[in-house]
């Protein structure tokens, strides 16, 4: 179980090293609070006496630490060891948290150091029963409880670290340029980059100055790797063991945060008889952009033949850890070119690293809209190319959809059924997602994520005034105005003239779509993509051919079954009348006509051709439950979406009373209304 509360500063400036500490604080609470509820829990049933059982020698030691010596007791050893650790684990909690959370009164007794510690004292308990006739005892909530401290230590859940590659090439060139190493790291080309870095790695001197006033930026930054040193030392080294680099680009953003551990001390270079090269934190790559899709496989390639670097992935396990981004690489190249590419950079590194002989686990950055990679998580499972699943699989749960997955324990257990089931089902039958006639369904594939491309990249960037169109059509401007969602709507500050689609982050981008009904990142491009392709067969006989092809592949193919599906579903939930309202808030009448028609007509294409592969002609025509599911919430959604509309008006007209906190107000609770009713929408 990981979390990105604390450690994610990638767009939002307000998560610093306190922040850090906050969280990881936060989380020692509550894990060691129910551990010292379950400890004395434990003690009232656990109340044998030695005049009826026998009890191991162990446990009568550990019995006789405890600071419980009350003579009603003396004969209940179980009881007063438990005591004993109550009282131990009291201490803990006092000096990892500064809280007192026991419930109970206790007597002195020295803090756990690990919690290693803590499980050694159980598993004294538990071999005492187990010799002594007592296994259905220890089966039972002392098992649990021995199983949740193997899971969650003292630190409840890893945080992982993430940061934007352009903060780290900008805080590795301040230190280079103070120290009087290199006064131009950013002009350097990338092999500079490169030799520089390397070769930085292996001094055994650091590059930060301890009384020099550095830039804001980079001095946050270095507090954040001492932080993570620090918390690392206090709740265990499992609270922080990942960090991710988002918009990783070449093999130097990698080197760079490995340089940064180094300032912190959590990379040791492995000279002067110190042994080999490790990291503390693992350094974890995240693939966003297409281009950046494409090159995975060559950076990874590129690090996993760095000298020395065979040492540190024996100290991680050898295995190494590579995330995709669903969010940008849809925002940046469209629904179906977006999807291709994943699958494609997926068989490319596990390719590579079967051939290097190094385990490799996925991380999918995915989840919310279906342009951003959601949809069932079973079926998102099942639909990964063979072989990339292999045991183990990584995925985010979004912050907004936590609460409906995870709130009641029954459903979140039967979530966290699916996701084991799906990630075994995978491994072990992983021919399933190989079907005959592979290769010819990969080639078309391609041709059709091609066109896909060209008619999404046309209409979103190519098209004269659609950023205009966006933000007037969208709300946007007041989602990131009303402080909606966990960071800015854009990585870059931007003032109305300057403002560019490729600056704004993909999350509030996809989100924005959503709220006018339009869902354009989870089906855009589709429609054009097959008819070109079907329109380049030439005679009605290849044609056929062709749309036969597109119908096996449907049948047979989990990841080209599981796209349609997907797309079915946000298609469902789109209503382009609806959509014509927020149209109207283009004052701009021949850029509005002009790109609203382009949706238009890419709608009713897509619609066409989809229902043309699937042999459908109703939306979720295979998942009734669902269709009428979403067809129940369009009478609260429908006037939600006109009341969103002419609040918007009213707010933008800049006259008397626009900016009234009612206006505001309604603007929220609209925009949350039909998130609500969208439901996979962030």
């Amino acid at each position: 179980m990981g979390s990105w509360i604390g450690g994610d500063r990638d767009g939002n400036p307000f998560v610093t090293a306190q922040t850090l500490r906050h969280a990881a604080q936060r989380q020692a609470s509550v894990i060691l609070t129910w551990y010292l509820d379950e400890i004395h829990a434990l003690g009232a049933e656990l109340s044998m006496s030695t005049l009826l059982v026998d009890v191991s020698a162990d446990l009568l030691a550990l019995a006789e630490r405890s600071p419980d010596h009350s003579e009603h007791r003396a004969d209940e050893p179980y009881r007063r060891a438990l005591i004993g650790v109550y009282a131990r684990l009291a201490a803990t909690c006092r000096e990892l948290t500064g809280e007192d959370a026991g419930r109970h009164a206790v007597g002195p007794a020295p803090a756990y150091t690990r919690a290693e510690e803590l499980r050694a004292d159980l598993q004294i308990v538990i071999d005492s029963l187990a010799a002594h006739h007592g296994e259905a005892l220890a089966d039972t909530r002392l098992a649990s409880l021995a199983r949740a401290i193997d899971v969650f230590g003292f630190h409840l859940a890893s945080i992982d670290l993430r940061q934007v590659s352009d903060v780290h090439e900008a805080t590795v060139a301040e230190l280079l340029r103070v120290a009087g190493v290199e006064g131009a790291y950013a002009a350097l080309s990338e092999a500079d980059k490169r030799t520089l870095l390397l070769r930085e790695l292996q001094q055994p001197r650091l590059l930060a100055l301890p009384f020099h006033a550095y830039s804001e930026t980079t001095a946050s930054e270095l507090d954040i790797f001492r932080a993570a040193r620090e918390v690392r030392a206090r709740y265990g080294s499992r609270i922080v063991r990942n960090y991710i680099i988002s918009h990783t680009e070449t093999l130097s953003d990698l080197l760079e945060v490995m340089l940064l551990q180094k300032e912190a001390g959590m990379f040791r270079h492995g000279t002067n008889g110190g042994g080999g090269a490790g990291l503390d934190v693992m350094v974890i790559p995240l693939f966003e952009t297409i281009e950046d899709l494409r090159n995975a496989p060559q950076i990874m390639g590129e690090l996993l033949a760095l000298p020395g670097f065979d040492a540190v992935l024996a100290a991680q396990g050898n295995e190494q850890e590579v995330m995709l981004g669903y969010s940008d690489s849809n925002k940046d190249g469209g629904f179906l070119t977006s999807n291709w590419e994943l699958y494609k950079a997926e068989l490319a590194l596990v390719e590579l690293f079967e051939r290097r002989g190094v385990r490799l686990r996925l991380f999918h950055g995915r989840g919310g809209t279906v342009g951003r990679g959601g949809g069932p998580t079973y079926q998102a499972i099942l639909s990964q190319p063979p072989g990339t699943v292999n045991g183990q699989i990584r995925l985010t749960e979004q912050g907004e959809i936590i609460s409906s997955k995870f709130a009641n324990p029954e459903i979140g257990r039967r979530n966290l059924e699916t996701i084991v089931a799906a990630t075994l089902e995978a491994t072990l039958l992983p021919t399933r997602n190989r079907p005959k006639g592979l290769e010819e369904f990969e080639a078309a594939m391609q041709a059709l994520s091609d066109h896909a491309f060209s008619a999404y990249r046309h209409l979103v960037y190519e098209t004269p005034g659609f950023k205009d169109y966006f933000f007037a059509t969208t709300p946007i401007t007041e989602i990131a105005d009303l402080n909606l969602g966990s960071r800015p709507a854009s990585r870059k500050l931007m003032d109305r003239r300057q403002r560019r689609i490729e600056d704004l982050r993909a999350i509030p981008w996809g989100f924005s779509w959503g709220q006018c009904r339009l869902l354009l990142p989870g089906w855009f491009g589709f429609g054009s993509a097959v008819q070109r392709w079907l329109d380049e067969a030439g005679s009605a006989k290849a044609k056929a051919a062709r749309l036969a092809t597109l119908k096996r592949m449907h049948k047979q193919w989990p990841f080209f079954a599981n796209l349609l599906s997907n797309m079915d579903m946000v298609l469902s939930k789109a209503d382009l009348n609806v959509a014509s309202r927020y149209a109207q808030l283009c004052e701009d009448r021949k850029l509005r006509n002009a790109v609203f028609s382009r949706i238009s007509a890419e709608f009713t294409l897509t619609e066409q051709v989809l229902g043309a592969i699937t042999g459908q002609s109703e939306r979720l025509a295979d998942n009734p439950l669902l269709a009428r599911s979403i067809k129940n919430r369009f009478p609260y959604l429908d006037p939600l979406n006109h009341l969103q509309v002419e609040l918007l008006k009213r707010f933008r007209s800049g006259k008397a009373g626009s900016n009234d906190a009612r206006v505001r107000r309604g603007i929220h609770l609209s925009i949350n209304g039909i998130a609500a009713g969208l439901r996979n929408s962030g």
